[in-house]
């Protein structure tokens, strides 16, 4: 357990509606994840989130995650929803990739597979326990990823380019 949530969530294979892949350009968000947070994040378009929505509840969610023509593929956390705390009046697919960027990459394409649900969404009383629960869901999000079913998916070719280019 952390705290008082599981260490691990899901099945040990990723059960329906999972694996759910999703695309498309970074687009600007509201500017809180890296400034307010320290966590930044890679907002995917708001159709993308819309279309995501469509069968999907508001929450937090577990997969990998890939940017542009680079090969690596990275464990991510998602945000899917309103965001309480910020009274977000449209819901965003806001995803933080476990992985330290060295700068942004706003409008390269972002590909993720959704591997497994982490929990709802919710309001919090202040920053630090919202902090505190967007780590909890990154350390769950690592364990849960772990398991074989869930790494294998991390060579799949939705998020691993046919092609690379060097820097």
């Amino acid at each position: 357990m952390t705290g008082r949530r599981p260490s691990v969530v899901g099945a040990d294979t990723p059960e329906p509606p999972f694996p759910v892949y999703l695309k498309g350009l970074v687009s600007q968000g509201f500017g809180r994840g890296s400034k307010e947070l320290g966590i930044p994040t890679a907002n995917l378009p708001e159709d993308v989130a819309e279309s995501f929505g469509k069968s999907t509840e508001s929450g937090i969610y577990y997969g990998w995650a890939a940017v542009g023509a680079c090969r690596d593929v990275y464990p991510m956390v998602m945000s899917f929803g309103w965001n309480p705390y910020y009274k977000n009046e449209k819901r965003s697919a806001e995803v933080h990739i476990i992985h330290k960027y060295e700068q942004d990459f706003y409008g390269e394409e972002l590909r993720v597979i959704v591997t497994g649900y982490i929990r709802a969404e919710k309001n919090y009383e202040s920053l630090d326990a919202l902090i505190e629960d967007i780590n909890t869901d990154i350390q769950v999000a690592q364990k849960s990823l772990a398991r074989p079913q869930y790494l294998a998916l991390r060579a799949d070719p939705f998020v691993v380019p046919t092609t690379t280019t060097t820097a």
